[in-house]
């Protein structure tokens, strides 16, 4: 008799995902249009591009079940920002099409009491 295996994930990653998905969601009600999701290459990830107008959006999502050890906003540190700026150069060689679009960086923090931030050009 065949078996399922099933894919056992860690809770964080599961977190992480459902924080992402109301995030898109989220930005999807806002108006903004999908470009794409999880964006990985050799320099780091872009966990979601979107366009708002003419502009590209990248959106960084960080969620914290607690601020007891800071909030969401304030876990996207200065190498973090390198990574997702040195990731969206990667992108943006592999879709030259969007070379020439202005491009802002956006952080959606979400906390565990259900409260969600969307911080525009957060850097």
């Amino acid at each position: 008799m065949p078996f399922k295996i099933f894919e056992c994930k860690a809770a964080h990653l599961v977190s992480g995902k459902n924080a992402e998905d109301a995030a898109y969601q989220y930005l999807l009600e806002q108006g903004l249009k999908p470009v794409g999701r999880n964006f990985r290459c050799k320099l780091g990830e872009l966990d979601i591009l979107m366009r708002d107008g003419q502009a590209l959006v990248i959106v960084e999502v960080r969620y914290r079940k607690t601020s007891r050890y800071g909030t969401a906003a304030e876990t996207v540190t200065v190498a973090k920002q390198s990574r997702i700026i040195a990731a969206t150069y990667c992108f943006l060689s592999s879709s030259p099409h969007y070379k020439d679009c202005p491009i802002r960086f956006d952080v959606v923090a979400l906390s565990g009491d259900g409260n969600m931030n969307w911080i525009k050009n957060a850097f």
